[in-house]
Formats: structure tokens, sequence, C-alpha cells
């Protein structure tokens, strides 16, 4: 039996940036179809995730990008997350905003 996955738009680019990464076409069609998970969860409310920092280290964070929260705390300057090929949210936890790249997502809870 033949599975197939059909991407889009901004997930295809997201694949084929973790690709490229790490390549793996297989991880970068996984990967980007977590991330379209946990953006449309950091929209919605607070999301529960899971990621790899840049020195190595696993961080479990909770995070937003809902409505009021984001109009009242960001600044309006510089580049959209996937721009750079991140994702960014406000940490509630921190209180304050964090990226990660795409291929870092582990988990999303």
């Amino acid at each position: 039996m033949t599975q197939m996955v059909i991407v889009n738009g901004m997930t295809a680019h997201r694949a084929n940036v973790i690709a490229n990464r790490t390549g793996s076409a297989a991880m970068g069609v996984v990967k980007a179809q977590m991330i379209d998970l946990l953006k449309a969860k950091l929209q919605s409310g607070v999301a529960h995730f899971l990621y790899m920092k840049k020195d190595g280290t696993l961080r479990e964070a909770w995070g937003t990008c809902a409505g009021n929260l984001m109009r009242a705390t960001q600044n309006g300057r510089g580049l959209s997350g996937d721009q750079v090929n991140t994702v960014k949210y406000f940490d509630v936890v921190a209180g304050g905003y964090r990226s990660l790249r795409y291929e870092n997502l582990i988990q999303v809870f």
C-alpha cells in the first residue's frame, strides 16, 4: 500500500529547508507538518512543545502567538519567522520572545 502526503505553499518551503539542513527529505516533510501543527496551536492559545536549543540542550516551552498578547507586546520591526526559517513565539513562562529553527522542533504536545 502506498501512502501519499500532500504539502502546499509554506509547508513545502519548510520541508525543503529542513531536508537541506538535515539531509533527509522524509524528515523535512514530517517536521514541516509538525510546524504546521505548532503554528496552529500557537495561534489559538498556549502551545506546549519541545525543541533543541542552539547549544544542544532541550527546551520544554509554553508559548503563544495569539491575538491581543502579540499586539500588545510586539514592536512591529524585523522579519517574520518564516522569512528567516524559524518559528517565533512569545514564551509565557519567561515573559519574552523566543524562536526555534524549523529542524530543531522535536515534539508538540
